[in-house]
């Protein structure tokens, strides 16, 4: 049992000492540095020691990261002096008291590579009525600002995604930019190389009731594709029932009122029901198909 503590003792003392950091040497000689080039990990150390017979400095080019004792780091003969490095790069070095080039040298600092980055994306409102506007927010996790991001939207019955415009980070690496989707669209946003997750838009077509006479109404569908041949349903309120009751079914045909993307449905109808009551029309799923979800128009009195 003595002999296996021991054992274990020695195996944890062998972890401890393998994760310390660790210490590389570099000898200060009347002919410069010796070596010249040293890699180290994040976290390690670089000793100078003067062997020369004169004082020497040693100064980093850059600083970042970088602590020295003795600061500043002049050595007399036979003195050292330690650098420790937080972060990863290349750090060049001299001694400022002596010209050319004899006492250049490097440190090059290895560390983990950076995480990379991601974005993220969010929808807002999720379903809009033909038209409107909709947000899409988010964020790039390197938080940089002034980076360009491009929004990609793939509309329904498109094969691949098109940019649709390119915003640009602001602080905290957000972005926000504003799209009118016409047909059910996915979205996606990209920075460089970093694409984000996707997000999906759902589109109503817009529903216009009027009455143009006592028991004479219009309707005018908008969307990005004709609903001519489909059919809309003409419902009432009950509020006994608390709910809409079904009235009849008008036919929607072609109208050539439309102005590109934009393309209007359109049928004007009768109804005998009674005055004062509080109407609309829905076009439900099994019409609008799969390009949009159902839509329903505003409510007017018959």
């Amino acid at each position: 049992m003595r002999k296996l503590l021991v054992l274990i003792g020695a195996i944890a003392a062998f972890a401890v000492t393998g994760a310390a950091a660790g210490t590389v040497t570099v000898s200060i000689t009347k002919n410069g540095y010796v070596p010249k080039a040293v890699t180290i990990a994040v976290g390690d150390s670089v000793q100078f020691t003067n062997t020369d017979t004169v004082a020497h400095q040693v100064v980093f080019k850059k600083t970042g990261g970088v602590t020295c004792v003795p600061n500043p780091l002049v050595l007399q003969p036979a003195q050292s002096g330690t650098c420790t490095f937080g972060n990863a790069g290349s750090y060049d070095y001299s001694d400022p008291n002596v010209r050319g080039n004899t006492f250049r040298g490097t440190v090059t600092v290895t560390g983990p590579a950076p995480p990379a980055d991601t974005l993220t994306l969010t929808v807002k409102p999720q379903i809009v009525v033909y038209g409107g506007n909709v947000a899409l927010s988010g964020v790039l996790s390197s938080q940089k600002v002034g980076e360009n991001v491009d929004i990609l939207a793939q509309a329904c019955g498109q094969t691949a995604a098109t940019k649709v415009t390119t915003v640009q980070t602001a602080t905290g690496g957000a972005f926000i930019a504003v799209v009118t989707p016409r047909k059910n669209t996915v979205y996606t946003a990209k920075v460089k190389n970093t694409t984000s997750n996707a997000v999906s838009e759902k589109v109503r077509p817009r529903l216009r009731l009027g009455k143009v006479a006592p028991r004479r109404y219009s309707l005018r569908v908008f969307a990005a594709e004709s609903f001519a041949g489909k059919y809309a349903t003409f419902q009432r309120y009950n509020g006994t029932l608390q709910r809409w009751v079904n009235v009849k079914r008008v036919l929607l045909r072609a109208n050539s009122t439309g102005i590109a993307p934009t393309v209007i449905s359109s049928v004007t109808f009768r109804s005998s029901i009674r005055a004062r009551l509080k109407i609309r029309v829905v076009l439900p799923q099994l019409q609008v198909g799969t390009c949009y979800v159902a839509g329903r128009s505003n409510v007017i009195l018959s």
